[in-house]
């Protein structure tokens, strides 16, 4: 039968599928050929041993023949008879040595072998030439470069800055080191420095070892020494008291303080500032520049030491600069924005039957309905001792019921984004006169997508008072002035990070705005010790939740997040049936369902919340002392508010979060979270893992997380978290 082309192709294909499959080897095949392996190399080794001695006995017998004066022919010795090599020992026979005394054939055999040897480089230069076409140049198999030694080559040659205690030249018996101090410098007199009383006390021992060890003359030095000693503390004292770099910041009044206090001043609460003309920070309440009666309001709420934002912020708002907050969760922003805000509608004239129907005088926007009524019930708390009413705007409530609660005007009005474009667009409120606006968590509120419905508030409002983009805006004294009736626009923004649609809404509306920073923008607290358990499957999950919860390692209220809504109703079954009181909160939830859940774990009659990223921002239940993130957040922004559940108000609290494969998104960015995290550690599976040694690459506008598409009324997402 003739050959059959598709036959040997399909028999090709298959045998070239079979050898590219990988085949299993079992342990005792895998053994014997390492032995086989081991045994060849071996062999090999003891062949080059054996030709390498080979060729050192022909060298010495060759230098030796040439120190005896003999003729060396070919490298042998005359007499000696050479070992047949090459291709002449392979056509040489039994009777070689007549070859030898015939020339004529021995020449013939020479002529054979060169004409053997031609053909075959020939034969091995096509053979290279096909390879290289075909198979492309060829290359090393193996380099000889070692990355280890490399590196130890280099490492040899650093400079160690580590200190070696065998380097320590000082004598443990001398009664000199005995006591020596760890801190010998740092500032002047009076601050534990340099003459302090350790100080005194090891120039005392000095003198006395002096006086003991020289009986002619010790009395005299050691006299010497000490007045010395004295001579010096007093001038380092009175060079501090001319000075003032004696004294901590805390001590000094305020017009003693200098550019070295408030650089110090600064590094202590972690204040960052950017922008021309920036007022110093306030170091208390009574430095603060507000009114009287608004200190004892504030005083009486229960303020006593103002936080860092509050430090920072306040001083510059009171100048009618455009700020930009840039804080942490928990620190204090919502009565850094209220009290400056109270100042400005205090100079503008009370709200009457003529002008009541013109709209706030402030307007606060914030992401969702929980932080719209948290900063409507803290700002009633100063507004309304001073005779100023404050209404809010959300969603869940009829608009008949907040149109009735605007009847009578409001000086400040607080409202979701969604709702407030809601009424703008049924004529049911104007913002004629509005000219104060704090937008609230402005990156939450980009995120859940109000971007559109912010810009159409931000539009609504008046242009006849508007600050010019000049250097004029940075000019409190022009900034503070009348423009006709009205005073100059003054915006607001506060935010736990910057992206850049938050840059874009920043940069058209505000007026070269101060930055305030606070720490580093988007990291989690200091006060909260974070740790992170990979655990996966849900059934895993719920028995480590019950023995976290069964330690009694930590007191109500307890937070405990997840991604999906309809997980929330499953954890808190399970919760309730380990004999914890618990309640829910999610998008799904009524109006009144959430304001009841908040009140309930707020008062106390509820142990554990169970809720999604709903209450990850700007929530504030007072003394949570542990946040358990069952699903780790979809993005490390959300994972950083939620954390900051715990841990408010300077407290210290505990984060637990369970990990697994379905995380590895955020694997790095929370792996660099708690690298700078001073009280959490960081553990080693999470340090090994392999989604957490680079960044992620995302494609588009990445991942919305659950809170976009669900904290809106009636289920939806946009406009419905009003």
């Amino acid at each position: 039968m003739p050959l059959d082309v598709e036959e040997i192709l399909r028999k090709k294909k298959a045998a070239d599928a079979a050898a590219a499959k990988p085949r299993f080897i079992p342990k005792a095949e895998r053994e014997r050929l390492a032995a086989e392996k081991a045994k060849q190399e071996e062999q090999e080794r003891q062949r080059k041993t054996v030709d390498d001695s080979q060729r050192r006995r022909e060298e010495e017998k060759k230098w030796e023949a040439r120190a005896n004066g003999l003729p060396v022919s070919n490298g042998v010795p005359n007499g000696a008879v050479a070992p047949p090599t090459g291709p002449r020992a392979m056509n040489q026979t039994s009777g070689g040595g007549s070859r030898g005394r015939d020339g004529r054939e021995g020449r013939d055999g020479k002529k054979n072998s060169k004409a053997e040897n031609a053909k075959r480089s020939a034969a091995e230069i096509e053979d290279s030439l096909l390879r290289s076409r075909y198979l492309g140049p060829e290359v090393n198999k193996q380099s000889s470069f070692s990355a280890k030694k490399k590196r130890m080559r280099t490492t040899e040659k650093k400079f160690n800055f580590e200190w070696d205690v065998e380097e320590d030249t000082s004598r443990d018996n001398d009664p000199l080191y005995a006591s020596q101090s760890v801190n010998r410098g740092g500032s002047l007199a009076g601050v534990g420095g340099e003459f302090d009383e350790e100080a005194e006390q090891r120039a005392r021992k000095r003198a006395r070892m002096i006086e003991q060890r020289d009986i002619e003359h010790g009395k005299e030095r050691a006299k010497g020494i000490m007045e010395d000693f004295y001579r010096a503390r007093a001038r380092a004292k009175e060079r501090a008291e001319r000075t003032g770099l004696g004294r901590h910041w805390s001590d000094k009044d305020l017009n003693e303080m200098r550019e070295r206090d408030w650089r110090i001043f600064k590094e202590d609460f972690g204040i960052a500032t950017k922008g021309g003309a920036i007022p110093n920070p306030m170091r208390s309440w009574g430095e603060s520049g507000l009114p009287r009666r608004l200190l004892d309001i504030v005083d009486k709420v229960g303020y006593k030491e103002p936080s860092a934002i509050q430090r920072a912020a306040i001083p510059i708002a009171l100048q009618a600069r455009d700020l930009i907050g840039v804080a942490v969760t928990g620190s204090g922003k919502t009565a850094a924005f209220l009290l400056p805000l109270l100042v400005y509608i205090s100079d503008l004239p009370p709200l009457t039957e003529a002008n009541k129907n013109d709209g706030p005088y402030a307007l606060i926007i914030a992401p969702t309905r929980e932080l719209v009524q948290q900063i409507e019930t803290e700002a009633k708390k100063f507004a309304e001792p001073l005779g100023f009413r404050c209404v809010s705007i959300v969603g869940g409530h009829s608009l008949e019921e907040q149109v009735f609660a605007l009847r009578n005007g409001a000086e400040i009005i607080v409202a979701t984004p969604g709702r407030l474009v809601d009424c703008i667009e049924r004529r049911l409120l104007v913002l004629v006169q509005c000219c104060y606006i704090i937008m609230d968590e402005a990156d939450r509120m980009i995120d859940l997508g109000f971007e559109d419905s912010v810009n159409k508030i931000l539009d609504a409002l008046p242009v006849t008072n508007e600050k010019p983009d000049t250097d004029e805006a940075e000019n409190a004294q022009l900034m503070k002035r009348y423009v006709g009736k009205d005073r100059y626009r003054q915006t607001m923004m506060y935010t736990a990070t910057m992206p850049p649609l938050v840059e874009k809404i920043a940069k058209k509306y505000l007026r070269r705005p101060a930055i305030v920073t606070i720490g580093n923008a988007g990291e989690a607290v200091d006060t909260v010790e974070q740790r992170v358990e990979f655990i996966s499957g849900e059934d895993r999950r719920k028995k480590r939740l019950q023995e976290i919860l069964g330690s009694a390692a930590y007191a109500p209220p307890i937070i405990v997040f997840v991604n999906i809504k309809r997980n929330c109703d499953a954890v808190a079954r399970d919760i309730k049936s380990m004999g914890w009181s618990v309640v829910t909160l999610h998008g799904s939830k009524t109006q009144e369902q959430r304001e009841a859940a908040l009140a309930s774990v707020r008062s106390g009659q509820s142990q554990v919340l169970v809720a999604t990223d709903l209450a990850g921002r700007g929530i504030d239940v007072p003394d949570v002392s542990l946040v358990i993130n069952f699903n780790m957040a979809t993005n490390i922004e959300s994972y950083t508010h939620r954390i900051g559940r715990t841990g408010r108000a300077g407290k210290s609290g505990v984060a637990i979060t369970f990990l697994g494969n379905e995380d590895s998104d955020v694997l790095y960015d929370l792996k660099q979270i708690l690298s700078k995290s001073s009280i959490s550690k960081l553990p080693d599976e999470l340090r090994r893992h392999e989604a957490a040694q680079s960044r992620p690459v995302r494609g588009g506008a990445g991942k919305r997380d659950e809170a976009a598409a669900s904290e809106g009324s009636k289920g939806g997402g946009g406009k419905g978290t009003w």
